[in-house]
């Protein structure tokens, strides 16, 4: 596992001589690795490698075999925005912009039965920066595939200030909608500082819009710089 300088922004979390797997069949085994506030993972690998049985496990969905993951810097485990893969059947949610976006602040809800104004003007912040807010009476169902992606975006952003995890999320998107996404998520990384970790099976070097990168193998798991990756596998990277 590849070793580097790490800058000296706050940790965010950190992965111990993780293990996981489902009951005798083992998926990710000894895997330590620290992100750092400010990053953008990007995490790769083959079917079957483990790429969203970590991402269960980082969101609590299940329990390391072995080994411990540990919030740091004020973050929270029910406080990290989840985009999950993107599917055709949520074209059919039956609700509005608004009431999708708003969801995504239940967890700052506590024992409070309703949305307060904090809640509800962050949604519409979260609109507003990613320019959907005229969207916001419109039925999710309605929309095209671009924007449902960005609704969901805003969904997350409105459950996190520290750490968003995206699962593939480019899949069923055109190529142009795919692009604008990526544009977003850089854009929230380097203008808002935010901490994003990007599953996806994209390979070519403009899918890899991060500054770090995690190739899930089951012999020898790579950690480090993209550039880095990159150059060891001839990808040249702009």
């Amino acid at each position: 596992m590849k070793n580097f300088v790490q800058p000296t922004s706050p940790a965010l979390l950190s992965i111990e001589q993780l293990t996981l797997g489902y009951g005798d069949n083992t998926v990710v085994k000894n895997l330590n690795f620290t992100l750092y506030e400010g990053d953008f993972l990007c995490i790769v690998g083959a079917n079957g490698s483990g790429k969203s049985t970590l991402v269960k496990a980082i969101l609590g969905l299940i329990r390391p075999q072995k080994g411990h993951i540990k919030y740091l810097g004020g973050l929270k485990r029910n406080f990290i925005g989840y985009l999950p893969q993107f599917g055709v059947s949520t074209q059919f949610f039956p609700a509005s912009v608004g009431e999708i976006v708003l969801s995504g602040a239940l967890n700052s809800l506590g024992w409070k039965p309703f949305y307060g104004a904090s809640q509800k003007n962050r949604a519409k912040q979260a609109m507003k920066y990613l320019k959907i807010d005229h969207l916001a009476t419109a039925n999710f169902g309605n929309l095209s595939g671009g924007q449902r992606q960005k609704v969901l975006l805003a969904r997350g952003l409105c459950a996190t200030s520290k750490l968003l995890i995206l699962d593939e999320p480019s899949n069923s998107l055109d190529f142009r909608s795919k692009t604008a996404l990526y544009q977003l998520l850089k854009k929230l990384n380097q203008e808002q500082g935010l901490t994003i970790i990007l599953v996806t099976h994209d390979l070519d070097s403009d899918s890899l819009i991060g500054n770090k990168i995690l190739a899930l193998d089951h012999a020898r798991p790579f950690f480090g710089n993209l550039v880095d990756f990159l150059q060891q596998n001839g990808v040249s990277h702009a």
